[in-house]
């Protein structure tokens, strides 16, 4: 192991600002058209359905809730925007109850369970990160942007070989797109 400080800070540093890079990305495109809903994976985001609202006492929120009498509705367009908002406020914890709600709306949505993977790793539950990324995997493994969360989170975690295998089939599904991109950087920085 090596116990330089110059190896050290500049690692640090790096670590950093890769993280804070990754942040950015992926919330840009959660934050990018938060009223649309993929109800399916399919070439078009259509609009999720309005689904009636259901305003008996089990679906109030308790007067000591942090979480808004909006996101209580049964609107899976409202609880996204929602779950995205307290996302990108870093309010982790209401964001992954909220994604957690959506998969009982459409529980094949791969979408929500990358969203809700990268929730549960920022709130520091690694293995249920790992575990719901792999669902939504199995779901669709045509999907990039969960294999790019994927591997993002096992690099954290210091899992190189299951971060290099995510970031690999990102980057070849479409090394041109965005995501692709992000997959290749992130390849080259894997040890």
């Amino acid at each position: 192991m090596i116990r330089s400080a110059k190896f050290w800070i500049p690692m640090t540093v790096f670590q950093l600002v890769f993280g804070l890079t990754i942040f950015a990305l992926t919330r840009q495109y959660y934050l990018h058209d938060p009223g649309m809903v993929d109800v399916a994976p399919t070439a078009t985001n259509q609009p999720f359905p309005a689904w009636p609202n259901n305003n008996s006492a089990s679906n109030m929120s308790s007067p000591g809730s942090s979480i808004s009498s909006a996101s209580t509705s049964q609107d899976p367009v409202e609880i996204l925007h929602q779950a995205n908002e307290f996302f990108a406020n870093k309010q982790y914890s209401q964001a992954a109850e909220l994604y957690a709600r959506l998969l009982t709306f459409n529980p094949s949505n791969v979408n929500v369970y990358n969203n809700l993977g990268i929730t549960l790793h920022y709130l520091g539950r690694s293995t249920e990160a790992l575990v719901k990324l792999n669902e939504g995997i199995a779901i669709d493994p045509t999907q990039q942007r969960i294999w790019l969360t994927l591997g993002f989170v096992n690099s954290q975690l210091g899992n190189i070989e299951q971060a290099r295998t995510a970031l690999t089939t990102a980057a070849q599904m479409d090394a041109n797109n965005e995501i692709g991109q992000s997959a290749t950087r992130m390849l080259a920085n894997l040890p």
